[in-house]
């Protein structure tokens, strides 16, 4: 965690599945609530209220309240970090794969 603003690291936060699943139910949609969020787990509101808060350090999903509700949607901007990071090592294999296929090739 960061200290000075108390940000989640995005790497951190994704690295549970079951904030994964948070965040594809939240993709899905264009907001939910904490009680439809939670029928998707078998755990209770309050294990699924901790890790939408872990997203939300992360800046992964931003709260609203409507009422006594809160709802909750996708900041997917975040994770553009991730794909960078992907992108690169996908672009790394497949250079290495094309080496050893033309490699291959020549043998």
């Amino acid at each position: 965690m960061k200290e000075n603003n108390h940000e989640r690291d995005v790497y951190a936060a994704i690295a549970d599945p079951t904030r994964r699943k948070l965040l594809q139910l939240l993709a899905e949609a264009e907001e939910l609530p904490l009680k439809e969020l939670t029928t998707h787990f078998s755990m209770g509101r309050t294990a699924v209220s901790k890790h939408l808060a872990i997203l939300k350090e992360a800046r992964l999903v931003i709260d609203r309240k409507v009422g006594r509700e809160t709802r909750y949607r996708l900041n997917a901007d975040p994770l553009k970090e991730v794909k960078d990071w992907v992108s690169f090592y996908e672009k790394f294999w497949v250079d290495r794969v094309a080496i050893l296929k033309q490699l291959l090739e020549e043998e």
